[in-house]
């Protein structure tokens, strides 16, 4: 996710942008996914741990789901 957020922040046009920011949305949503079945597996002894790094990703998919909303927005204003 890491990666495709930078390759957003130097995206060549908004549309660009766009498009790769849902793609970290996307991997975000995949992460939370394993989070879950890592948890329910018990593979992560610690559930503070895993808790928290689940809450993390679900605050950080609430960041970029605003962003692409933002983003979405000014495209059509254009």
């Amino acid at each position: 996710m890491a990666l495709n957020y930078g390759e957003a922040r130097s995206a060549e046009s908004s549309r660009d942008f766009l498009h790769k920011m849902k793609l970290c949305l996307k991997e975000l949503r995949e992460s939370i996914v394993n989070m879950k079945i890592l948890k329910q597996a018990q593979l992560i002894k610690d559930k503070e741990i895993i808790n928290r790094l689940i809450d993390e990703n679900n605050q950080l998919i609430s960041i970029f789901v605003a962003s692409i909303k933002t983003a979405t927005s000014k495209i059509k204003n254009r």
